[in-house]
């Protein structure tokens, strides 16, 4: 069985960094796509970015690009998202998810990933 493990979620000042971490557990990763989304209160779930696990290939919504990375450790099978100048409107659940068929323009939307974490909150107060 899959799983999908966040943490690293908290409360924030605006201006400050967190680093979510996300620990992938019961299979091989290796041709994943690993996404990250967020949901705010009333808002739909949207991509934060997403990472090749196999060649460590980024993308990132236009809203964090050059804020938020993504990263991963292979031998540790956990995916990170490292979040600095973070905003009010950063404020949100942020989950993470796996995509089995890899890599590619699908990597953009919710439906493509198979699996999916539970979450982990964070604040950011102005």
């Amino acid at each position: 069985q899959v799983q999908l493990v966040e943490s690293g979620g908290g409360l924030v000042q605006a201006g400050g960094s967190l680093r979510l971490s996300c620990a992938a557990s019961g299979r091989t990763f290796s041709t994943h796509a690993m996404g990250w989304f967020r949901q705010a209160p009333g808002k739909e779930r949207e991509l934060v970015g997403a990472i090749s696990w196999s060649t460590g290939n980024t993308y990132y919504a236009g809203d964090v690009k050059g804020r938020f990375t993504i990263s991963r450790d292979s031998a540790k099978n956990t995916v990170y998202l490292q979040m600095n100048s973070l905003k009010p409107e950063d404020t949100a659940v942020y989950i993470c998810a796996a995509d089995s068929s890899g890599w590619g323009p699908h990597i953009i939307t919710a439906d493509a990933y198979d699996y999916w974490g539970q979450g982990t909150q964070v604040t950011v107060s102005s």
